[in-house]
């Protein structure tokens, strides 16, 4: 297995098994700090950074700015605090109706008892990252929301946002406009198709290119270390061989599509992907959903 392969495998593995958020100032690896590196994210960990500091300097009285729609509101984002001992001191959005209760039982719309999750997460490891079902004011029903937090002292201090989510439509409009790129100007479409800034990464919709005769990655516009490894080599967590059965419908029927397990890089978790692909002189160019 080659050292990218063996990188993502590593990256999968971090994203499952320990839950704890790659940025800020407890940082892993460049790869992990990908997964945050959105629009969203990087909006979330900036209130997240100001809000802790702001704690580290007033205590626990400063919470009660988090209430008071300004420095600690961000458009849609909002902080909020939770003291060690469960009770909900502060926040700047739809859950201030919870301020002053105890919510080490309380429950998303699945059951699960989320903060009692935050606060053991922030007990044993200073801070990181839960993903629970949450109202969601846009849309009026339960989403998933991903909450970034820190322990400051006895204080859990927390930012939540809703990854952003693709939809079928735009992944089959992405790979679309990819096809175009690719057949205008393949060497200048696989540079393109990498820039974190450039019009073929919308947070967790990216493209992706292999060369169909020896598997190799072309393109990944989440993980450019894949770039130049065998992509027959790489299986999802359930041992499925996504590029080779890829590149067989691709030869056989000139396009495609396939359900698989993949890591979501705007959640960072592995989570149902559904992705559309066709050859294009003799390289699979592919663009997927993550589906909710």
């Amino acid at each position: 297995m080659s050292a990218p392969v063996r990188a993502l495998v590593l990256t999968l593995g971090l994203a499952l098994g320990t839950g704890f958020l790659p940025s800020l100032a407890h940082a892993a690896d460049a790869e992990s700090i990908r997964l945050f590196d959105s629009e969203l994210g990087k909006r979330a960990t900036a209130l997240l950074e100001r809000a802790v500091k702001h704690i580290e300097q007033t205590g626990e009285k400063g919470t009660a700015d988090f209430s008071r729609q300004a420095a600690f509101v961000d458009r849609d984002l909002y902080a909020y605090a939770v003291r060690m001992d469960g009770r909900f001191l502060a926040s700047g959005g739809s859950s201030a109706a919870l301020i002053g209760d105890n919510v080490l039982a309380y429950t998303d719309v699945d059951g699960k008892a989320f903060f009692r999750e935050m606060i053991e997460l922030a007990k044993a490891k200073g801070g990181g990252q839960v993903e629970y079902r949450w109202f969601n004011p846009a849309d009026s029903r339960g989403e998933p929301k991903l909450t970034l937090f820190r322990k400051v002292g006895e204080i859990v201090v927390a930012v939540g946002f809703y990854p952003p989510r693709a939809t079928p439509f735009q992944a089959k409009a992405l790979l679309k406009d990819a096809i175009k790129a690719m057949k205008a100007d393949a060497k200048g479409a696989l540079a393109q198709f990498q820039r974190l800034d450039g019009p073929f990464v919308h947070d967790d919709l990216y493209v992706f290119v292999i060369d169909m005769a020896d598997g190799r990655f072309l393109a990944h516009g989440a993980t450019p270390a894949l770039v130049g490894s065998n992509g027959f080599e790489v299986r999802d967590p359930n041992g499925k061989p996504i590029v080779t059965e890829m590149v067989k419908l691709a030869a056989k029927k000139g396009d495609g599509e396939l359900d698989y397990s993949w890591q979501n890089p705007t959640t960072g978790k592995v989570e149902k992907k559904h992705s559309y692909f066709r050859a294009v002189d003799g390289k699979l160019v592919g663009v997927g959903y993550f589906q909710r």
